[in-house]
């Protein structure tokens, strides 16, 4: 039985693998940390607090796997500033107090342009995330790039739903891709009975074969 710290889970990828998590099992508790309180369902522990980060702190109980879909646009956030404060201090916080908790595995929804050299600012940001999380040293760090996210998002992005329909018939390394798609991928990923690296990074390709397939059965039972 696994205890799980899902943050992110009223995003898009998240809500959908807060569902994965509660059909699971092997989940026993799930702790998810949110600004506005989620529907009650049994496992969940969601405290609310503005600041991810004073919520984790406030938890004592030991946690297994971290799911982390953290996330927003510079547009949403407001500020450069903003963003990042959201898509690196959050994550790379929240991830050391995690592993403080003593977690062992780390999931992390990152970007398919991460690059902490890149001249682009989102792309740095990503890369530079990504970075800041192998310095960690976790046992087990999942870095999960897709491509554009295809969804119902609570806020519309217009980019994405202009360019969807266009980047479903790209080859398979720019298509877009479901939010549920990533979420069955991060729980098959992380459920999975197969040795695991120290670091692995599921580009989108991969994605598609971990996520498109039905859950395993020994997932759910």
């Amino acid at each position: 039985m696994s205890r799980v710290l899902l943050l992110g889970a009223t995003g898009l990828i998240g809500q959908e693998l807060l569902k994965l998590l509660q059909a699971n099992s092997r989940v026993e508790v799930i702790y998810a940390p949110t600004r506005r309180p989620l529907p009650t369902q049994d496992k969940l522990v969601n405290p609310c607090h503005e600041d991810v980060r004073v919520a984790l702190a406030q938890w004592h109980e030991p946690v297994d796997i971290v799911f982390c879909c953290l996330g927003t646009t510079r547009k949403q956030a407001g500020s450069k500033q903003a963003f990042r404060f959201v898509d690196y201090t959050l994550v790379v916080d929240s991830a050391a107090q995690a592993k403080a908790l003593g977690a062992t595995h780390l999931l992390t929804v990152s970007a398919m342009s991460a690059n902490a050299t890149s001249p682009f600012f989102y792309s740095r940001t990503k890369g530079e995330m990504e970075a800041a999380l192998r310095q960690q040293g976790w046992r087990h760090l999942t870095l999960v790039r897709p491509s554009l996210l295809l969804g119902e998002r609570a806020t519309r992005r217009p980019l994405e739903h202009f360019s969807a329909p266009l980047l479903k018939w790209l080859p398979a390394k720019w298509r877009a891709i479901e939010g549920k798609a990533v979420a069955r991928a991060l729980m098959n990923h992380a459920f999975s009975p197969e040795p695991k690296a120290s670091v692995t990074v599921l580009e989108a390709e991969e994605l598609r074969a971990w996520g498109s397939p039905p859950l395993a059965p020994d997932l759910l039972s």
